[in-house]
């Protein structure tokens, strides 16, 4: 909370790591665990949940997260993947030829915080039209975390009906028409599920593809390998997430008593998980500051881990290697623009808001 941290966090999560590793923070609210095999070990912990309370996977326990963990993560394979790359490879062409024609760009404002979005509308079959309402409802405070978004509710309620009475061969089809113990998962669960894959790829997967092209645009060695070998774009994202994850912060809630780091902790517990501590641990990562695009191990904390890693990772990724591509193909000459820096801020959600660059 001191000033400072939101810009950068780095000096004192090594604080934390090095001198503190479970310490209770009384303006957070929570036990701050900050090294990579107590935040790993807390992530995977049985009896902790996410906050607030609400009705996605990472809020659920037991059976009832094992069943909707099984549907769910078919689901978001094979035909969602598909729809989704080409929703998100069609979108990222359109909106890079935008830019290609421009002097100067904002690639946050005229590509991250468009492309997840629309590509996630793509794979659930939501109309094209409606993107920038949902964009509107991301920003005032629609996450990965979905919650009760009674404007969203509303939205859905008649495309619910309609693949109900009709499915066809998008992903809210393949929710609408699933069941678990033999009835069809109800309309709030359904609600549930897609806000929280809009909620991500509107917020996280958009500032997760800001830092990746930061990353990126601030290495142009890196970028020309990325350019003249694709196939390392995953094994690039992967290794930014690590860098750079877009939620530096994971809070949970224990529901039960339970241990973390060594330590006994009691029902009703936070506990704050520091992913981007976790993340540039010396004892886990050779070079833990540097962006590395051949790492052999970055490892994969930045969207969860275990039974309660977001099951909208791939179609992050895919979004990210569709979109790079897009803008590889349309700016041949992509780089920064003279005398900008990217900023990147916030402490619970972070990246740059802002990547002026110069597309040719």
């Amino acid at each position: 909370m001191s000033p400072g941290v939101a810009s950068d966090p780095y000096p004192a999560f090594r604080a934390l790591r090095e001198g503190f590793p479970l310490v209770r923070d009384e303006l957070l609210g929570a036990w701050v665990v900050s090294r990579y095999a107590d935040v790993c070990g807390a992530l995977v912990q049985e009896g902790l949940v996410a906050v607030p309370p609400g009705r996605t996977l990472t809020h659920m326990e037991g059976h009832t997260h094992r069943a909707h963990r099984a549907l769910v993560e078919p689901a978001l394979r094979g035909r969602a993947v598909a729809a989704l790359a080409a929703g998100a490879s069609r979108t990222a062409h359109v909106l890079a030829r935008r830019i290609a024609a421009r002097e100067e760009a904002d690639l946050f404002t005229e590509f991250c915080q468009w492309l997840p979005t629309a590509a996630v509308m793509a794979a659930l079959g939501l109309p094209h039209e409606d993107t920038a309402r949902v964009q509107v409802w991301c920003r005032g405070g629609l996450t990965h975390l979905g919650g009760h978004h009674h404007e969203l509710d509303a939205c859905l309620r008649p495309h619910l009906d309609r693949r109900r009475a009709h499915p066809g061969t998008d992903l809210l089809s393949v929710l609408c028409g699933a069941e678990i113990d033999g009835r069809p998962l109800s309309d709030e669960a359904v609600c549930g599920l897609v806000g929280s894959l809009l909620g991500g790829g509107g917020e996280a997967t958009a500032l997760a593809f800001a830092s990746f092209l930061a990353n990126l645009l601030d290495d142009p060695q890196q970028l020309a390998v990325v350019r003249e070998r694709r196939a390392l774009i995953p094994a690039a994202w992967a290794e930014s997430l690590r860098r750079d994850p877009p939620a530096p912060v994971v809070l949970r809630r224990a529901v039960r008593r339970v241990t973390v780091a060594g330590a006994p902790l009691p029902a009703g517990a936070v506990v704050a998980c520091l992913v981007g501590a976790a993340n540039r641990d010396p004892a886990r990562f050779a070079r833990p500051d540097r962006y590395d695009i051949h790492r052999s191990d970055p490892g994969r904390l930045a969207f969860g881990t275990g039974r309660h890693a977001c099951p909208g990772a791939e179609l992050a990724a895919r979004t990210a290697e569709y979109g790079l591509r897009a803008l590889l193909d349309a700016l041949p000459g992509l780089r920064w623009a003279p005398g900008f820096r990217p900023a990147p801020r916030g402490l619970l959600t972070r990246g740059p808001r802002t990547l002026l660059v110069r597309p040719r």
